[in-house]
């Protein structure tokens, strides 16, 4: 599920085929918007990733996001005892709790992303998403940073997502630039080329 950012107006608007990415764009950019006004960009951004890294090491987190048997009320209530217990900022935790009472809980991560690609496209820095189907180690991630080093010519800052739909290989996300070099993908290809011949 590669990510697709488009400047628009002096904002970035997500598109992605994941059925939360819409939803977390919009509450991404007016996250940033309140978190600029209060001078709070970078704490707030700080508490997205932790919450992240959190959801990417943390089954019963994960349940608590996706699981269609939990009700909205105690995925809100859930969320926010997270929240405390990580104890994020204040607006953060108001955000958290609005998550929770619009009942879009489910859309944490694709907000977190979201938020990330506008703080880092405000500080005029180079973001990049790296899909892979499994979790890098620190080698592998050091490696792909490396070679966006020498690629674009500066430091990135490197988004890690795992995506088991392709397959493997990776997709590397580079401002409105995508480069594809999953299983998935040339499976697509493969098959496309067998159908015309």
């Amino acid at each position: 599920m590669a990510v697709r950012a488009a400047r628009q107006t002096g904002r970035i608007r997500l598109a992605d085929d994941s059925r939360h990415a819409g939803v977390g764009a919009r509450y991404a950019q007016a996250l940033y918007d309140l978190a600029e006004q209060g001078g709070s960009v970078a704490a707030v951004e700080a508490d997205l990733t932790g919450l992240d890294q959190l959801r990417g090491e943390s089954l019963d987190f994960r349940r608590l996001l996706d699981s269609p048997t939990i009700g909205a009320e105690d995925k809100a209530r859930g969320l926010l005892a997270i929240a405390d217990a990580a104890q994020v900022s204040a607006l953060t935790r108001k955000f958290l709790g609005l998550l929770g009472a619009n009942g879009r809980v489910a859309a944490l991560p694709a907000v977190a992303l979201a938020y990330k690609l506008l703080a880092a496209d405000k500080r005029g820095a180079i973001a990049a998403e790296v899909v892979t189907a499994v979790a890098l180690t620190p080698a592998q991630r050091e490696g792909v940073a490396a070679a966006l080093r020498q690629a674009i010519g500066r430091d990135p800052e490197i988004t890690t997502r795992v995506d088991p739909a392709i397959l493997g290989g990776l997709r590397v996300k580079v401002g409105s630039r995508l480069f594809d070099a999953s299983l998935r993908t040339r499976l697509d290809q493969m098959r496309f080329a067998l159908r015309r011949a």
